[in-house]
């Protein structure tokens, strides 16, 4: 058994093996309200039929406000918690576990969908009010790139936000979900009140490291508590705007710190997002942040960021640099990703976990 597909023990839940799904956006809720459709159940079904261990949902709005985009899926209603219990029961029946990313956009939401054939009504990426958008709320009145300006949030809307994440996680609780992330990455909104690109407030929740760090932490206690204390909760932190000035990896470690304290069991580590920067992509770009926010916070953390191979994601967790590895666009076009790269390791086939139906083509 290699470590790439040996089990992790978050808390309560046992995973089946370190190769998991990232939330990555689908922009495909066309039928009404940020509900998920079949094309979720398919997306994410075939995943867990694809030997992913844990499966994270994609950026969840906890608010209609807090989409993304209008056809980003939301967690704020009746109808969309039973949409989703349907696709986390069929990941059940396939052995895998699934969680879900909730999320606020703050100043990048009401923006148009990343698909083909979504065109700008006007000169920036925002969709106005007159075509179906809404106003985008932020720390402060600064627009992101290419976006319009958000509105500054006031003090009672932003002491509203850890009840609003709350709120979601207690739905994704009574839908199935394993685990919940809070997205505190890519430039949303909490990630923009890290950063000093977004946050220019002067009050309680802006200036200090403390102060810019005090939702959340707001809004990871709130989800803590509304979960049982058996479920694991992770938090996706940008760990570096790549811009000098901005928010870096030391101020992630002592926040990764801090949300350890308060309930957090694993952060997902990316970077970037909270503007235009100059980003040095490459293969495992973004693991070094993964391994020093491991070491420096004693945390336990997921790699992520153009890991495509079987043996460059085994080499991670041989090398104690994450305790597990996201697979994002490799997975996209290729939903057996994880049996793939069991076979290629050199697991026997029983211990490849191929779907009865398919094992005639097992590799």
């Amino acid at each position: 058994m290699t470590s790439l597909f040996s089990p992790l023990r978050l808390r309560n839940l046992e995973i089946r093996n370190r190769v998991w799904l990232p939330p990555m956006c689908q922009y495909h809720a066309f039928d009404a309200d940020g509900t998920p459709e079949d094309w979720h159940t398919v997306h994410y079904g075939a995943r867990a039929a694809g030997g992913f261990g844990l499966i994270i949902a994609e950026s969840t709005g906890v608010v209609p406000e807090g989409r993304i985009s209008p056809l980003c899926t939301g967690l704020w209603n009746d109808r969309q918690e039973e949409a989703w219990a349907r696709i986390v029961r069929f990941a059940h029946s396939q052995g895998a576990k699934m969680g879900i990313q909730l999320n606020h956009a703050g100043r990048k939401a009401s923006t148009v969908p990343a698909r083909p054939g979504q065109k700008p009504v006007d000169d920036t990426g925002t969709i106005p009010v007159s075509h179906g958008g809404w106003v985008a709320l932020g720390p402060s009145a600064v627009a992101n790139d290419g976006l319009a300006v958000p509105r500054e949030m006031t003090p009672a809307e932003i002491q509203a936000v850890p009840g609003q994440f709350a709120a979601s996680a207690e739905r994704a609780v009574r839908a199935g979900f394993d685990t919940v992330e809070i997205h505190g990455a890519h430039g949303y909104l909490l990630h923009q009140f890290l950063t000093p690109l977004a946050n220019h407030r002067t009050d309680e929740w802006g200036g200090s490291f403390n102060n810019r760090t005090r939702l959340i932490r707001r809004v990871a206690a709130a989800v803590r508590a509304a979960i049982p204390e058996g479920m694991p909760l992770i938090v996706r932190l940008s760990a570096t705007d790549w811009i000098d000035g901005a928010w870096d990896l030391a101020q992630t470690v002592s926040l990764a710190g801090l949300l350890r304290d308060e309930g957090v069991d694993l952060i997902d580590v990316t970077t970037g997002g909270a503007s235009r920067a100059d980003i040095p992509v490459g293969p495992g770009y973004q693991v070094p942040f993964a391994a020093e926010i491991r070491r420096g916070a004693g945390i336990p953390t997921a790699a992520v960021g153009l890991i495509t191979e079987p043996q460059q994601a085994q080499e991670i967790l041989d090398e104690s640099l994450a305790d597990a590895v996201l697979i994002g666009r490799a997975a996209l076009l290729d939903a057996a990703w994880p049996l793939r790269a069991a076979h290629e390791l050199g697991l026997r086939r029983e211990e490849i976990p191929y779907p009865g139906s398919y094992a005639r083509a097992s590799f």
